[in-house]
């Protein structure tokens, strides 16, 4: 589902509210959850799961086309937790 057809599905589940509004209450959510873990944050949304940052340590890579070794710098990577209510929900 793309963040559009989340917006329609709301929409069409709440006809009362304007589409616009729906956008920005959907934008709003992405974009504090972003800031959060921007921060270093965690982030958990009960029965949904829980977002956080995980520390990738630097390496050494390979290169698949030449084969000669690169070095690769440490990064943040983002990191989703499924919650015990969704993962039973998805293997009930």
């Amino acid at each position: 589902m793309t963040k559009s057809e989340l917006i329609q599905l709301l929409s069409d589940k709440n006809p009362q509210l304007h589409s616009s509004d729906i956008e920005k209450l959907v934008s709003t959510v992405f974009d504090e959850i972003t800031t959060a873990l921007v921060r270093g944050d965690r982030v958990e949304l009960r029965g949904f799961g829980a977002f956080s940052v995980r520390e990738r340590e630097a390496r050494t890579g390979r290169n698949p086309r030449t084969g000669e070794q690169v070095e690769v710098p440490s990064k943040r990577t983002p990191f989703f937790k499924v919650g015990k209510d969704l993962r039973e929900r998805i293997n009930g």
